[in-house]
């Protein structure tokens, strides 16, 4: 197992924080935001960028508006649209897409922001981490805070210090920068890891046991959130920490298959290489730039096309090539436009606009979000599936790819 536990289906290990703190009356819910139109790094956007961000917001006022702390849910119909769980990493990248749009909709991340920085607050552990999903339900005290996911995955936390140092960067708001720090020293203490090549284990699960195999995906994601908080924090620990995790990474690249392998068994040691996702090629990318580095995207590009039922793009994995994962074909978007070797600009166009099909003509879509697959049970080849169900994770990184906007770096 080297997946994160991500937004793909119903979380485990339910639980409530009733019985662990105490209870009181928080703040009221301010006025709802105005309407806004969205606008990609000072860009005019498309109309369909334009009906993205629309989703993101009608998301977030599903269950209250104004400045009212809360947590979005993360899908929306199809064989999901009872799911009523706030995944973390969907939340952190709603974040980021917010931060690339307009004055109303960087006070709509700041909300998204409030929220991880009560439920770490109020986490039973008290020890700087978040989990992996949480509840929707407005946060005005802690008896409302729900535990949808227990497990405390390193990608997430990572995700989540990522956007909360994003935040920082765009408002000075100490109090973000102090919670990124607090989710980086709870990694530092508990996931860093000397087997092999070093790096940093997957954290923990529901059940609290210590996950032993590595990720090459979250020493990836661990990467950018210490080398943004070293820049954010000016303490300059975090860059020696950051080429830790980066030291795990290169020793997962086959330069005979012009690949990262996911990473690493049990031990610690031993890649695991029969597992081949896309997402740990498109990321390198965006994280590092490196052009030793350079032929991932294009493995992707050639070993996980998918083009079904009118739809194309990139599968999750090599194992099912029978449908498209949108959030993934975004993302290699993304990483393509950064590369700009030939022909990349138009293969991610063409990615781009395989999407925006999808935004109007894929199952049950509404026009406005993007949905996860193009086909209900697309295997992510780890024992879990992607639907076609209208998804928060996947419109934010539609709306990043348009403008070429890298999450793994400080946003302009």
């Amino acid at each position: 197992m080297n997946r994160p536990a991500r937004a793909r289906g119903p979380a485990a290990a339910v639980f409530s924080l009733l019985a662990i703190v105490g209870c009181s009356e928080g703040l009221p819910g301010g006025a709802a935001f105005p309407p806004g139109t969205a606008a990609v790094h000072g860009s005019v956007p498309s109309r369909s960028v334009t009906k993205a961000y629309e989703f993101l917001r009608l998301m977030m006022d599903e269950y209250a508006t104004g400045s009212t702390r809360r947590l979005v849910r993360s899908y929306a119909n199809g064989k999901l649209k009872t799911l009523p769980d706030a995944f973390s990493y969907d939340d952190a990248l709603l974040i980021d897409a917010m931060l690339a749009a307009t004055p109303d909709d960087i006070a709509r991340a700041k909300v998204v922001g409030n929220a991880f920085l009560y439920v770490q607050a109020y986490d039973p552990a008290g020890d700087g981490r978040v989990r992996a999903a949480y509840g929707p339900k407005p946060l005005k005290s802690p008896c409302d805070i729900k535990v949808d996911g227990s497990a405390s995955d390193l990608g997430d936390n990572a995700w989540v210090g990522q956007a909360l140092v994003q935040l920082y960067a765009k408002t000075s708001d100490a109090a973000y920068l102090k919670g990124a720090l607090e989710i980086a020293t709870w990694i530092q203490k508990n996931t860093y890891d000397t087997r092999g090549s070093g790096g940093y284990t997957g954290g923990y699960t529901s059940g609290g046991e210590k996950i032993k195999w590595k990720s090459t995906e979250h020493n990836i994601d661990t990467y950018a959130f210490f080398t943004m908080l070293a820049t954010e924090s000016g303490e300059r620990r975090w860059t020696s920490r950051a080429s830790w995790a980066k030291r795990f990474v290169a020793s997962m690249w086959s330069e005979r298959a012009g690949r990262f392998y996911v990473g690493t068994l049990n031990d610690g040691v031993t890649p695991n290489k029969p597992f081949k996702p896309e997402d740990v090629n498109s990321w390198s990318y965006l994280a590092f730039q490196n052009p030793a580095w350079a032929t991932a995207p294009s493995w992707d590009v050639t070993h996980l096309a998918a083009s079904k039922s009118g739809f194309s793009g990139v599968s999750f994995c090599s194992g099912d090539r029978s449908g498209v994962w949108f959030e993934g074909t975004a993302h290699l978007a993304d990483a393509l436009e950064l590369r700009n070797q030939s022909g990349d600009q138009s293969l991610a166009q063409t990615y781009l606009d395989d999407i925006k099909y999808a935004q109007t003509n894929g199952r049950n879509a509404d026009g406005l979000g993007i949905i996860a697959a193009s086909i209900n049970g697309l295997s992510d080849c780890d024992g879990d599936k992607y639907f076609a169900s209208l998804h928060v994770g996947a419109t934010a990184w539609y709306i990043m790819s348009t403008s070429g906007a890298d999450p793994f770096v400080i946003l302009p």
